[in-house]
């Protein structure tokens, strides 16, 4: 069993991915700014697997705070997720989200190549594809210029650590390029919690559904869908996680950077999410139709056969297991991890 440094464990999919590590024996040290998550999560990831992981305040921009952690900890593989993920906001404060990204990124990686770590799993996205890809999207298609600057860091760093691999032989890196995240733990004790206005879709959901707000806007009626609204790829927050598990325990002897798509193969529109989640729950839930947001395409969902073959990897949740999830952790918390 390996020691294993979490940046941003305490946010929505560290957290699930630190309930797994710890459940599979791995030693964890999770390393966050609480920027955008909640100590709490921690407290109940402890709680529920009935071990305890280390937790370090810090920012991953501080080399000395880094260097700090590495020192007092034998760690033998790093998964990245500390970074900022708000699309709108991202074109508001372009700099702040370059900054906590791309230069949080840089530093992360000169603290471990001193430590002489060089296993890393990146949390990135698929919105580094690039938008003319038709879907089902592989990971041999392009990647193109996200029309958005949350997009842009990922791309960015993802170029970076290619580059990186290729220079140095000593590197091993999974790209691991999420699509939709929703769901939470079947206990509803973690899950997400966005600070603010949701900008993704369950959250939003949920919120409306516990009556946090008043409607749901949907962006979009006239898109090339089954029923007009878009489509894309959710993937249950408990198989992500235990994509990171298998990417380090398929992967990281290899030498080099590969990417992985991890998603389910499957698309779901706006609109079917919604009826589906009022079936499953038996909760209404008050919508509106909106103009289309900038930058949103059609249609997107994976074709995830190669994290399937390489990673040993398999989603097991349906998007019904999903609904159901996400709803029972907001009808227990619903102002999330506030008291």
């Amino acid at each position: 069993m390996a020691n294993i440094l979490v940046t941003g464990g305490a946010g929505y999919i560290g957290s699930h991915t630190c309930v797994e590590l710890l459940n599979a024996g791995h030693s964890v040290v999770v390393f966050d700014n609480l920027s955008n998550s909640s100590e709490e999560a921690l407290v109940r990831v402890q709680a529920l697997t009935a071990k305890s992981l280390i937790f370090v305040e810090g920012d991953i921009r501080d080399a000395n705070a880094l260097d700090q952690v590495f020192a007092a900890h034998q760690i033998d593989a790093v998964i990245h997720f500390a970074g900022l993920k708000a699309v709108g906001e991202s074109q508001q404060i372009p700099l702040v989200y370059f900054d906590n990204n791309i230069a949080g990124s840089i530093s992360l990686v000169q603290a471990m190549q001193r430590a002489n770590v060089f296993n890393l799993v990146f949390s990135s996205s698929a919105t580094v594809y690039d938008e003319a890809n038709i879907s089902p999207l592989n990971e041999d298609m392009p990647t193109g210029m996200p029309s958005n600057n949350y997009g842009y860091t990922k791309l960015i760093v993802e170029q970076m650590l290619q580059k990186l691999a290729i220079a140095d032989a000593r590197w091993s890196i999974a790209l691991l390029r999420y699509f939709n995240p929703v769901g939470a733990h079947k206990s509803g004790r973690i899950g997400e919690d966005p600070q603010g206005i949701p900008n993704n879709l369950m959250p939003y959901v949920t919120q409306v559904a516990v009556g946090r707000r008043e409607k749901l806007s949907i962006f979009g009626q006239d898109y090339d869908t089954v029923d007009g609204t878009g489509v894309r790829d959710y993937i249950h927050v408990v198989d992500l996680a235990n994509a990171h598990l298998c990417a380090l325990n398929n992967r990281l002897e290899a030498a080099g950077c590969r990417a992985w798509n991890i998603g389910t193969g499957n698309g779901s529109s706006v609109l079917e999410v919604k009826n589906t989640f009022e079936q499953v729950n038996g909760v209404a839930v008050a919508f509106e139709f909106a103009p289309r947001r900038e930058g949103d395409v059609a249609t997107s969902f994976a074709d995830n056969a190669r994290a399937i073959a390489e990673l040993g990897w398999k989603p097991q949740y349906t998007l019904e297991d999903m609904l159901a999830d996400s709803w029972n952790w907001q009808k227990q918390n619903p102002e999330g991890y506030k008291k």
